[in-house]
Protein backbone atom coordinates (compact mmCIF):
# COMPACT_ATOMS: atom_id res chain seq x y z
CA UNK A 1 0.00 0.00 0.00
CA UNK A 2 1.82 2.86 -1.24
CA UNK A 3 -0.49 5.26 0.10
CA UNK A 4 1.24 5.32 3.47
CA UNK A 5 4.06 6.27 2.41
CA UNK A 6 2.31 9.47 0.73
CA UNK A 7 0.51 10.23 3.84
CA UNK A 8 4.14 10.21 5.72
CA UNK A 9 5.20 12.47 2.97
CA UNK A 10 1.99 14.33 3.16
CA UNK A 11 2.28 14.89 6.58
CA UNK A 12 6.23 15.51 6.95
CA UNK A 13 4.60 18.74 4.66
CA UNK A 14 2.23 19.84 6.70
CA UNK A 15 4.64 19.77 9.74
CA UNK A 16 6.87 21.84 8.07
CA UNK A 17 4.31 24.38 7.13
CA UNK A 18 3.04 24.12 10.85
CA UNK A 19 6.35 24.97 12.11
CA UNK A 20 6.78 27.93 9.61
CA UNK A 21 3.67 29.12 10.85
CA UNK A 22 4.38 28.00 14.86
CA UNK A 23 1.24 26.11 15.06
CA UNK A 24 0.29 23.92 17.72
CA UNK A 25 -2.07 21.74 16.16
CA UNK A 26 -4.04 21.20 12.77
CA UNK A 27 -7.26 21.01 12.67
CA UNK A 28 -8.56 20.86 9.25
CA UNK A 29 -5.79 19.15 6.25
CA UNK A 30 -7.81 19.46 2.42
CA UNK A 31 -6.24 17.88 -0.25
CA UNK A 32 -7.63 17.67 -3.55
CA UNK A 33 -6.36 14.05 -5.81
CA UNK A 34 -7.49 13.89 -9.33
CA UNK A 35 -8.75 10.21 -10.23
CA UNK A 36 -5.91 10.13 -12.94
CA UNK A 37 -3.44 10.81 -9.85
CA UNK A 38 -2.53 6.91 -9.28
CA UNK A 39 -3.33 7.50 -5.44
CA UNK A 40 -6.71 5.68 -3.60
CA UNK A 41 -8.59 8.11 -1.75
CA UNK A 42 -10.00 5.42 0.49
CA UNK A 43 -6.80 4.03 0.79
CA UNK A 44 -5.17 6.81 2.14
CA UNK A 45 -8.43 8.06 4.24
CA UNK A 46 -7.08 4.50 5.84
CA UNK A 47 -3.49 5.03 6.04
CA UNK A 48 -4.02 8.59 7.89
CA UNK A 49 -4.22 7.74 11.47
CA UNK A 50 -1.52 5.52 11.01
CA UNK A 51 1.01 8.00 9.71
CA UNK A 52 -0.44 10.75 11.58
CA UNK A 53 -0.03 8.85 15.18
CA UNK A 54 1.80 11.37 17.53
CA UNK A 55 1.81 14.35 15.57
CA UNK A 56 0.63 17.82 15.24
CA UNK A 57 -2.02 16.39 13.40
CA UNK A 58 -3.11 13.38 14.93
CA UNK A 59 -6.33 14.33 15.23
CA UNK A 60 -6.83 16.75 12.01
CA UNK A 61 -9.71 16.25 9.61
CA UNK A 62 -8.66 14.89 6.30
CA UNK A 63 -11.20 15.74 4.00
CA UNK A 64 -10.38 14.56 0.06
CA UNK A 65 -12.39 16.18 -2.78
CA UNK A 66 -12.03 15.00 -6.51
CA UNK A 67 -10.31 17.22 -9.00
CA UNK A 68 -12.14 17.20 -12.42
CA UNK A 69 -10.52 15.67 -15.02
CA UNK A 70 -9.88 18.31 -18.02
CA UNK A 71 -8.26 18.33 -21.46
CA UNK A 72 -7.39 21.32 -23.94
CA UNK A 73 -8.14 20.15 -27.38
CA UNK A 74 -5.08 20.40 -29.54
CA UNK A 75 -7.27 21.11 -32.50
CA UNK A 76 -9.82 23.57 -31.65
CA UNK A 77 -8.66 24.86 -28.47
CA UNK A 78 -11.57 24.21 -26.28
CA UNK A 79 -10.70 22.85 -22.78
CA UNK A 80 -13.72 20.11 -21.44
CA UNK A 81 -14.59 18.32 -18.32
CA UNK A 82 -14.04 14.65 -19.52
CA UNK A 83 -14.31 10.75 -18.02
CA UNK A 84 -10.88 9.61 -17.02
CA UNK A 85 -11.12 6.87 -19.52
CA UNK A 86 -12.65 8.90 -22.31
CA UNK A 87 -10.22 12.08 -22.90
CA UNK A 88 -11.87 13.13 -25.94
CA UNK A 89 -12.62 16.71 -26.68
CA UNK A 90 -16.05 17.60 -25.84
CA UNK A 91 -16.52 20.38 -28.51
CA UNK A 92 -15.26 18.63 -31.27
CA UNK A 93 -14.50 14.91 -30.01
CA UNK A 94 -10.50 15.10 -31.43
CA UNK A 95 -8.48 13.08 -30.12
CA UNK A 96 -5.54 15.01 -29.44
CA UNK A 97 -6.01 16.09 -26.49
CA UNK A 98 -3.59 17.52 -23.82
CA UNK A 99 -4.41 16.39 -19.70
CA UNK A 100 -4.67 19.72 -17.86
CA UNK A 101 -5.97 18.48 -14.27
CA UNK A 102 -7.09 15.20 -13.22
CA UNK A 103 -3.80 13.77 -12.57
CA UNK A 104 -2.74 15.88 -9.43
CA UNK A 105 -2.52 15.34 -5.21
CA UNK A 106 -2.68 18.61 -4.44
CA UNK A 107 -2.74 19.82 -0.22
CA UNK A 108 -5.30 22.83 -0.98
CA UNK A 109 -5.63 23.79 2.46
CA UNK A 110 -4.10 23.35 6.07
CA UNK A 111 -6.05 24.92 9.33
CA UNK A 112 -3.51 25.13 12.21
CA UNK A 113 -4.38 25.62 16.09
CA UNK A 114 -1.63 29.26 16.16
CA UNK A 115 -1.29 30.46 20.29
CA UNK A 116 -1.63 33.81 20.57
CA UNK A 117 0.97 35.76 21.14
CA UNK A 118 1.49 36.73 24.96
CA UNK A 119 3.50 39.68 23.87
CA UNK A 120 0.37 41.25 22.06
Amino acid sequence: MHELSICQALLDQVERIADEHGATRVERILLRIGPLSGVEPDLLERAYPLAAAGTRAECATLVIESAPVQVRCLDCGAESTVEPNRLLCAACAGYRTRLISGDEMLLANLELSIPDDPAS
